[in-house]
This record gives structure tokens, sequence and C-alpha cells, in this order.
């Protein structure tokens, strides 16, 4: 394509768009309230956060650009922020995947349920993310003392040979993290799937079981997951989202820093920088390449699922 063409359907672009808004100028001007929120809070912020990514700025002075060299500290010298990675990635790896899938599965099964007993089901399963003590019970669990519960059962079946300090030793405080983190995956979008199968109507089951669908796994492929795509790609969104900001279950269960920084994540790392440090400069480049890589993880996610059911 030459420049000139180019050019004029850059400029067929903008005047269709401008026919485009005086068209439907009530419903931008009823849009507007929420785009201007939307841009102050989110899209400014995460701009501003980027370019303070290039400059040390810790609060008191003005910001001074220093170029690549947050960036370069980060993978060079910051061994820290290195294990943060590799501990973000292993809980997003296992996390993520494991519970998206459980909470699908969880949503579908408990959908062929009475619709009061799925009432109460989804009461059950959501209940975990909506309590704010939700991790309390957990560090009553693996307390290091002999009144943990997993040290008292372990010593009284003779499992233990003395009691373990579960959440402050390197060995299990990344297991035990994994571990909760699935116990509360089933957040919004489980909710999302629940919705999205209840959106489904009857008669396209029963119009694939005249062209042909023989079972359940047939029907849940090419009718159930087909009609589901935006919820679907929501509690994608939703499981990667929480896989890679994990943070409050290693703060609340780990401590804040953990023993040997053996349960830093990536967020704890730019809470540690942004909020106990005050060197904002190097905290943005943190969030700056936390952002990028949930950016691109999200993009192939939804590439994954627009061939679904072709």
């Amino acid at each position: 394509m030459s420049y000139a063409n180019w050019r004029r359907r850059k400029q067929l672009q903008r005047k269709f768009m401008w026919r485009d808004v005086r068209t439907y100028r009530t419903c931008y001007l009823f849009l507007a309230p929420y785009a201007i929120i939307f841009t102050l809070f989110y899209v400014v912020p995460v701009l501003v956060s980027m370019w303070y990514g290039f400059t040390y700025y810790n609060v008191l002075q003005p910001a001074r650009f220093i170029g690549m060299r947050n960036y370069i500290n980060l993978i060079l010298v910051d061994d820290i922020f290195l294990t943060a990675v590799k501990n973000t990635f292993l809980i997003a790896a296992i996390t993520g995947p494991i519970g998206y899938i459980a909470a699908f599965l969880f949503a579908w099964l408990i959908h062929e349920l009475p619709k009061r007993i799925r009432a109460i089901a989804v009461l059950i399963f959501y209940a975990p993310t909506i309590s704010g003590q939700v991790y309390l019970i957990w560090t009553f669990i693996f307390s290091g003392d002999s009144y943990g519960y997993a040290n008292a059962i372990g010593v009284n079946l003779g499992l233990l040979e003395k009691p373990r300090m579960w959440l402050t030793d390197p060995t299990y405080m990344m297991t035990i993290v994994i571990i909760v983190i699935l116990w509360a995956s089933l957040g919004t979008g489980f909710l999302s799937f629940i919705a999205g199968l209840n959106t489904i109507p009857d008669d396209q089951y029963e119009a694939g079981y005249v062209d042909g669908v023989k079972n359940r796994w047939q029907e849940l492929w090419y009718i159930t997951l087909p009609n589901m795509k935006s919820m679907l790609m929501f509690g994608a969104v939703m499981s990667i989202t929480t896989a890679f900001n994990t943070a409050d279950v290693t703060m609340a269960l780990c401590g804040f820093p953990s023993t040997d920084y053996a349960a830093r994540t990536v967020v704890t790392h730019l809470i540690d920088y942004g909020q106990q440090r005050f060197e904002m400069g190097y905290a943005s480049a943190i969030a700056t390449v936390l952002f990028l890589v949930m950016y691109l993880c999200n993009k192939f996610i939804q590439k994954a699922l627009s061939r679904l059911g072709t």
C-alpha cells in the first residue's frame, strides 16, 4: 500500500468515526462519565507509573530521569526480585490453570443441581472469597506450636516426631501458600461461570442432540463452551490477575518479609519498595514489568479462547 492510499484510508476512517460520534452523541454522553473516571484513575496512573519507571523518585525530591537503570538493576542486580519472579510464576502456573478449570467444573456440576440446592452450593463455594478472615483458619491449622491442627494430628498419628514451623520454614511455605490460594480460588470467575451457564437456552441442547451430539462431553465442547466465550474470557482475566497479584496470602501467612524471602512475590516486592522504602521509581519499574507480563498472558488466553469450538 502506497503512502497516498494509506493516508486516504486514514482520512476516511476519521470521517466515518466523527460521523458515528455525531449520530450516536447521546450514547457517548451517557458513557462520558465512566470514560472520564476510567481515564483519570486507571489509564493516567498506568502511564505515569511507566514514566516514573525511568526515573529515580523518592517522593521527597523531584523525579530524576535515569533511563533504563531501574530495569537493569531489576534483572542483573536484584536477586530478591528474581526470587519473587520465580515464586510468582510458580504460583501463577499452578493456581491459575487449576483454579480456573476447577471453578468451571464446580460451576458446571452445581448447575445440574435443583435450583434451591444450587443457591446453597454457590454460597458455600463462594464463601471463602467474601470472608475477610479467610486466612485466619489456615494460621490455626499450620500454627508452629503443638496446638496447630497439622502438628497435633501429625504428632498423634506418629507422622511427625515434633511440631514443625510450617509458616516460617522455607521448605514448606510455598506449598502451603499454593494450597490456600487454590482453596480460595473460587471467586468472581466462578460466579461468572454460573451466570453464563444459566443464560444458555435449553433449545440449543435439544437441537444439538438432533444434530448428532451423543454425550455430555460433546454437549460441553460444541454447545456449552462456545456459548460462554465471554464468561470464559472474563474468568481467565480474573484468574490471571489473581495469580499474578498474590500478596495478601503470603503476607498474612508467612509474614512480611517472609523467612529468607522464600514466599516473596512480585507484588510484595513492589509493596516493599513503594510503601516501605518509598523508592517510587524502582517500584514503578516493578509495576510496569508486572503489567506487561499480565497483558501478554491475557492476549495469549484471548487467542486461545477465540479458537474454542472452531
